[in-house]
Order: structure tokens, then C-alpha cells, then sequence
């Protein structure tokens, strides 16, 4: 259910947070903040804050933040909605009634989740019945242990055709609604089992609602795996297999493992990896990548040896860089030997093999430009002409600052020398050799190459989130295009639309009330200890500062624009073609500006 903002806000406004917390829990006054022993984690020294002035709370020990709504939803196991009533009705505060539209939706939605639940358990009687002997023989011989199978609580689809249509019916489950949740198929005959003589797998949400299935056929069945489509409740490659398990074991060390398999994450887990994912059978996505984003700050994607210089996982690796990488994680590359699979792997060499492959994973960066020099050194070109290949190449994948580091890595793969890299680009500017047309001209031709601003995106928020009324001062000026980081700009995006109706920073925190990944980046951003946006002490240097970032986003338009012109002067030279007067001025007056 969807509330009204100005009554979530009210009731931010009237419920004392440190009030309402304190009757939880005891707190003591540190600085500006009050702190105490965190009521979701176990621990013995205080990591559990909060801000009174700026009303949300933020535990460094295990991460959970939010706001009064929050904080109740998780130690009253609360739904949002019940929450939101229950402070409500505290406050004095009248809350509308869920609209019948909505409120259609969340009641289909339960029914799934409650036909799933229903599903999974039977999946898993079968399994224990004689009939289940086989699907029980094939873990066996997968190396899956009894604990295992209990754990990740693994079932079996009977080899009949109405075997869950009967079940369900049994349960009072809506078959038309079972068939939308790609339980059951409608045919001539009526409804009949989707999955048949299958070894299933059920996926949970990181809430621990049942959301899809995975069957694994026994015989010569195909496909050998059968997939959960999109559903009201589940859509494919927006969720991660075993999340819900790995989420817990990345506290400490913040470390995700990405395979592409079920049962490949399983034997992973039982080994004792269990901050494993796997990708639910489809090709890993942005929206995979930003939920691992949220967990996790090193990301390790394992393929097979065989998938090495496969387009998947070339693909794999540019979505992880995209979207993990250049927010200041890393993401490293497991590459497994040919012919395997990290199931296989792990049951033949051992814990510590799989161990010692993480150690020698590669960084994205270096797997991406193994995969392309690879190509060159195949193909028929000679070192004079892969030179200016490679440094393209460098120039295009490896931050500026890095680009020697590569060249000298990549001349000694392509066993060229390091000096044919870095002139290659010079030498084949034929601009460089041609008759200086005038004075004016020819100084232009080499002004100092641009240097890539850095990221900006997480201060603008831990200023907006300070006081949220710069964002309508700022919003024009600062586009969300600019924002790389998806996360990033779409929370500034919201800011923004919000206008005048964000005015605190309790406001920023109600806009995102049902969205707990992003109540807790913000409360990250607004730790004034350990955040690594930059605070200030008044309004007038949070906009000295936002006017920075727009002359710097100014000077990054004009550094653009140079290169534009410059690569279209170049163009027209190297083809006979007169440079106007017109363009020529606009490229000296950029460069004169560019200088000071």
C-alpha cells in the first residue's frame, strides 16, 4: 500500500524517534547522537546510533537504518503497513484506507506467495516418498549431503501429471492463479503440473517468500532445466539465487560469489562458501549486479573454464564493471579450468583448491583486455599494425591514470616494445605532418588532453541530504544524466521531483520509506563519522561546494567539446576540406579557455 507523503511526514514530525527507540532499548548521549547495544544483531560494544535531529538510526555493526517506520516494521515484525497504523494511531493521525486497486494487487500477490509456499512443501514430501527415490539417488550422486538437501529444502515434481494440481486443489489454491504463478498449464483437459520428473529447486527473496522455481530433469527430458518465468512476483533477472542464504555470511567481509547454477551454488555452500549467488538461469544483468552492489563491496563472477572468451561472459564481466566496479568496488574474474564447473571443481580438488582460485581471480579490467589482446595476437595483423589496436584498446577500457601501467603489460603480451604503444596514436594523426596552415592554428593542435573529473554523486546526496532545499536551487543545473551510478541518480532523480515537499531529512527518508536498500545507502551517506562525503557548516558551503561540481560538469562539457572539434578538424584536413573560419574560432577560444 501506497501512503500519502505528507502523512508519513507528519508522522516522522510528531513520533520522537529517540523516544520511541529509547523504550526499546537503553541509550546513552554520545556528541549529537544517543548509542546503545544494536537490537538486531548480538553484539557486546555499542554500534547502534541515533540522530535525533535528522530522525533515522544506523547500526555500523551489522548495517540496518531507517526511520521510526522502520525501526518498528523490524522489532515488532511489522509489515509497513501495520507500521505506518500503528504510529499513526500514536500520533493521533488519521491514515486513508487502502485503495481497492492496491489493495487487489497485494492480495494477488499473497495468494502467490502462499501458493508457492503450498508448492514448495509438497516438492519436498515427494521427495522423501518412494517415488522420489530417484531424485534422491541423482543428489546423492551430486555429492549433496542430507543437510544440504534440507537446508536449501530441494523437492521433487512427480513424474504425473496432476500430482501438484491435486495438492493445490486440496488447499483451496485458485488453479487460474497457480497458473500464473507457472505452477500449473491450462489445456483441453483442464489444468495440469508444469514440472514433471524433476529435482526442484524453489528461490527465495531475501524476505523469505517462496518466488520461483527451478526444476532439474532426472531422465532425457528438455530442456535439463526448467525456469520459473516472469510473474506478479518474480521477474527473471531481477533476483539471485540463494541471496537470502549469502546475505547473512557477507556482513564481515562484504563479499559476494556470482556462478551461473543451482546446483553449482549449492555444492559451493556445502563446501563452505556461503556468501555463494547464483544467476537464475539467465545471462547476469544490470539489475543482478545493482542488487549485489547493495550486499557487497568485492564481487567474484566464476565461469567455466570453457566460457573464458565466450560473449556471456564477456558480456557478464562489462555489465559488472558498469555497474559495480565504478562505484568504487572491485570485481574480479574466477576463471575455472577447462571442462569445468564449480561443481565438479569443488568435489574433485577440495575446499582449498577453490580457495586458492579466488586468490588468483583476475581484476575485470585485466580479464577484458586478455579477452581483446587474445583476438589481436590471433588474428593476421603485425605488431606495427596491432600497436595502434591496443592502445585504443587501453585508452578505451583503463582509467587515464592507469594507461602506462597497461601499455607496459600489454607490449610484453604482444611482445612489441612499450614505445610503439604510446606513439601509435601520434604517428597515425596525420595532422601531426601536415603543413601548419597558421600560427594560431597549429598552437591549438596541442593543448593538454582532458583529465576525467572525479565522481561527484555521493556528495551532492550527502549535501542534499543535509538540506534537502538546495536540490531545487541545484536540480537544473545538476543533471541526473550525469549521474553513473543507477542507484545514485535515481535517489537524486526522486530528490529532485519531490521539490518543495522535501524539507528536512526526515523528508529525503520518507520518499524511500518502503524501499530498505535505499533507506539504508542513505543513512551510509548521512554517518557524519564515517561517510565519505565531505560535511559542511553551513548552508553558504554546501552551495560553494554544488557550485564547484557545476563548473567542474561545466569545464567536462567544454573538455568534450574539444575533442569533438578536434577529431572534426582532423577529419576535414585529412580529406582535402577547408576548416571554417567559424569553427576555427570556436576551437582556439576553447582552447584559450581550457589553459587558464
Amino acid at each position: 500500500m501506497r501512503y500519502d507523503q505528507d502523512v508519513l511526514r507528519e508522522i516522522r514530525a510528531r513520533i520522537d524517534i529517540a523516544n520511541l527507540i529509547g523504550g526499546y532499548l537503553p541509550l546513552k548521549k554520545r556528541g549529537n547522537d544517543l548509542v546503545g547495544l544494536c537490537p538486531f544483531h548480538a553484539e557486546k560494544t555499542p554500534s547502534f546510533h541515533v540522530h535525533p535531529d535528522r530522525g533515522f538510526f544506523k547500526c555500523f555493526g551489522c548495517g540496518t537504518g531507517g526511520d521510526v517506520i522502520t525501526f518498528l516494521q523490524k522489532t515488532e515484525s511489522l509489515s509497513f503497513g501495520d507500521a505506518v497504523r500503528a504510529l499513526a494511531k500514536k500520533a493521533g493521525i488519521e491514515v486513508a484506507p487502502e485503495s481497492p486497486h492496491a489493495a487487489r494487487a497485494r492480495s494477488e500477490r499473497e495468494a502467490m506467495y502462499d501458493a508457492n509456499r503450498i508448492a514448495a512443501a509438497y516438492f519436498k514430501r515427494m521427495l522423501a516418498t518412494e517415488q522420489g527415490a530417484a531424485a534422491r539417488a541423482y543428489c546423492r550422486q551430486r555429492g549433496l549431503a542430507a543437510e544440504t538437501v534440507e537446508r536449501f529444502d530441494l523437492g521433487y515434481a512427480l513424474d504425473a501429471w496432476d500430482g501438484l494440481v491435486a495438492e493445490l486443489g486440496a488447499n483451496a489454491v485458485d488453479l487460474g492463479l497457480a497458473a500464473k504463478a507457472g505452477l500449473v498449464k491450462s489445456g483441453q483437459r483442464g489444468y495440469y503440473d508444469f514440472y514433471r520428473n524433476r529435482l526442484m529447486v524453489p528461490t527465495y527473496s531475501t524476505t523469505g517468500e517462496v518466488i520461483a522455481f527451478g526444476g532439474r530433469a532426472l531422465g532425457e527430458a528438455e530442456p535439463k532445466y526448467l525456469n520459473t518465468a516472469t510473474t506478479p512476483v518474480y521477474v527473471k533477472g531481477q533476483h539471485l539465487f540463494a541471496l537470502n542464504l549469502a546475505r547473512r555470511a557477507v556482513q564481515a567481509e562484504r563479499t559476494l560469489i556470482v556462478v551461473e547454477g543451482y546446483l553449482d551454488c549449492i555444492a559451493l555452500h556445502q563446501a563452505g562458501f556461503e556468501n555463494v549467488v547464483a544467476a537464475l538461469g539467465t545471462s547476469f544483468t544490470a539489475e543482478q549486479a545493482a542488487e549485489l552492489r547493495r550486499y557487497a563491496d568485492y564481487v567474484f563472477l566464476c565461469f567455466d573454464g570453457d566460457a573464458a572468451g565466450s560473449a556471456a561472459a564477456t558480456k557478464a564481466v562489462e555489465v559488472a564493471s558498469k555497474e559495480i566496479e565504478h562505484t568504487g568496488s572491485s570485481v574480479r574474474i574466477v576463471l575455472l579450468p577447462p571442462g569445468d564447473d564449480p561443481d565438479s571443481f569443488v568435489r574433485r580438488d577440495g575446499a582449498q583448491a577453490f580457495r586458492n582460485l579466488l586468490q588468483s581471480a583476475k581484476p575485470a579490467l585485466q580479464f577484458t583486455i586478455d579477452v581483446e589482446v587474445d583476438r589481436l595476437r590471433a588474428g593476421f595483423d603485425s605488431p606495427a599494425r596491432a600497436a595502434p589496436k591496443a592502445e585504443a584498446l587501453i585508452r578505451a577500457l583503463a582509467p587515464r591514470e592507469e594507461w602506462d601501467r597497461w601499455r607496459v603489460y600489454v607490449a610484453g603480451r604482444l611482445q612489441v616494445n612499450v614505445d610503439d604503444l604510446r606513439n601509435s596514436t601520434f604517428l597515425r594523426d596525420r595532422a601531426n605532418f601536415a603543413p601548419q596552415r597558421s600560427a594560431a592554428f597549429a598552437r591549438s593542435r596541442h593543448a593538454a588532453a582532458s583529465v576525467e573529473p572525479l565522481s561527484f554523486e555521493r556528495e551532492v546526496l550527502g549535501i542534499l541530504l543535509e538540506e534537502p532545499q538546495l536540490a531545487g536551487e541545484y536540480g537544473g543545473r545538476i543533471g541526473t544524466a550525469r549521474f553513473r551510478n543507477e542507484v545514485y541518480r535515481r535517489v537524486y532523480e526522486r530528490i529532485v521531483e519531490a521539490g518543495a515537499a522535501v524539507i528536512t531529512t526526515a523528508d529525503v527518508f520518507g520518499l524511500f520509506a518502503e524501499d530498505q536498500g535505499t533507506l539504508d545507502l542513505l543513512a551510509e551517506i548521512g554517518r557524519r563519522d564515517r561517510s565519505s562525503a565531505v560535511r559542511y557548516g553551513g548552508s553558504e558551503e554546501r552551495r560553494a561546494h554544488l557550485e564547484r561540481v557545476v563548473e567542474r560538469l561545466q569545464l567536462e562539457d567544454e573538455r568534450h567539446r574539444y575533442r569533438e572539434l578536434s577529431d572534426l578538424i582532423d577529419e576535414r584536413l585529412s580529406n582535402g576540406e577547408e576548416v571554417s573560419e567559424e569553427l576555427r574560432g570556436e576551437f582556439d577560444a576553447l582552447v584559450a579557455k581550457l589553459k587558464r
